[in-house]
C-alpha cells in the first residue's frame, strides 16, 4: 500500500486517481498521521441490489396511489422553451 501526504495527493490528484483505478489503495497522511485510505470503488450489480433489498418488505397496495398523489404536488415552474417552436 502506498502512502502520500495530503499536499502530495492534492498536487498529483490525477496520478492518485490513476493508481487507484489500477487497483492500488493509497493512505493519505496529514502531519505523518494517516487520515484516509482511498481505494477502488466497488462495482455494483443487480445481484447487489437484490441482496440489499432481500429483507425489505414489498410496498403495500396503496404505494402506487401514494406515488401518484405525490407527483401531483410536483410542479415544473420552468416554461418549456421549445413549446412554441
Amino acid at each position: 500500500m502506498r502512502t502520500m501526504t495530503a499536499t502530495e495527493a492534492s498536487r498529483k490528484f490525477s496520478d492518485l486517481l490513476d493508481a487507484i483505478e489500477h487497483g492500488e489503495t493509497v493512505t493519505i497522511t496529514r502531519g505523518r498521521v494517516p487520515v484516509a485510505e482511498i481505494g477502488p470503488a466497488r462495482h455494483r450489480t443487480g445481484a447487489d441490489l437484490r441482496a440489499a433489498l432481500r429483507d425489505v418488505s414489498p410496498p403495500d397496495d396503496r404505494f402506487a396511489e401514494d406515488v401518484a398523489n405525490a407527483l401531483t404536488l410536483v410542479t415544473n415552474e420552468e416554461r418549456d422553451p421549445w413549446a412554441d417552436a
